[in-house]
């Protein structure tokens, strides 16, 4: 139960969005913050992800995390995958991925755990100004013996220039919330 909820933690700063016309191409940075409600612990953590546009439907992803956790518990992971997307209108996309995901946590005095698995996800991306752009997504991870979890998330990105947007944004899983702000530099405009 507990490594399904760490699992959780990982979708939570997972971005899932990117501004400036539905740009696939950006290299993202960003911090988190996640509260477990089930076992009373939280942390922040760190993430740096990126997409590269294969055509006008299809992308790559990955990106690689790390948190430190209360009680010394130290959580790094990373996905990679491919990802479609298809315009439904002039502002919204809709956008779906499938991932591999691995985790691993490092607790004082014992052995390392670790555990890979299948994410997916599906959203909406809404291109509600020029430079503001809304997000909202459902993410699965199935972690095997780890166990699984879904997370609903909502963000937004800000862009200041065509190449550079700020993001907040949140999840909310079975046990555990996530807050995140991010920077995001995109390369294919």
């Amino acid at each position: 139960m507990q490594r399904s909820t760490l699992a959780m933690a990982l979708l939570a700063l997972s971005a899932t969005a990117s501004a400036g016309d539905f740009d696939y191409n950006y290299l993202s940075v960003g911090y988190g913050n996640m509260e477990f409600d089930n076992i009373d612990v939280d942390g922040d953590g760190f993430g740096v992800g990126g997409s590269y546009a294969i055509n006008d439907s299809y992308h790559v992803f990955a990106g690689y995390e790390t948190a430190s956790l209360d009680f010394d518990v130290d959580m790094t992971g990373w996905a990679a995958g491919i990802g479609w997307n298809s315009s439904l209108s002039p502002t919204v996309d809709l956008v779906t991925r499938v991932s591999y995901r691995y985790i691993e946590l490092d607790a004082p005095g014992s052995s390392s755990v670790d555990d890979n698995g299948l994410g997916l996800g599906l959203g909406l991306r809404f291109a509600a100004t020029e430079e503001l752009e809304l997000d909202a997504g459902i993410d699965y991870v199935d972690y095997g013996d780890g166990g699984d979890g879904t997370a609903f998330g909502v963000g937004g990105l800000y862009s200041f220039t065509e190449a550079f947007a700020l993001g907040l944004g949140g999840s909310w899983g079975d046990d555990v919330s996530s807050y995140t702000v991010s920077g995001r530099f995109y390369f294919g405009q």
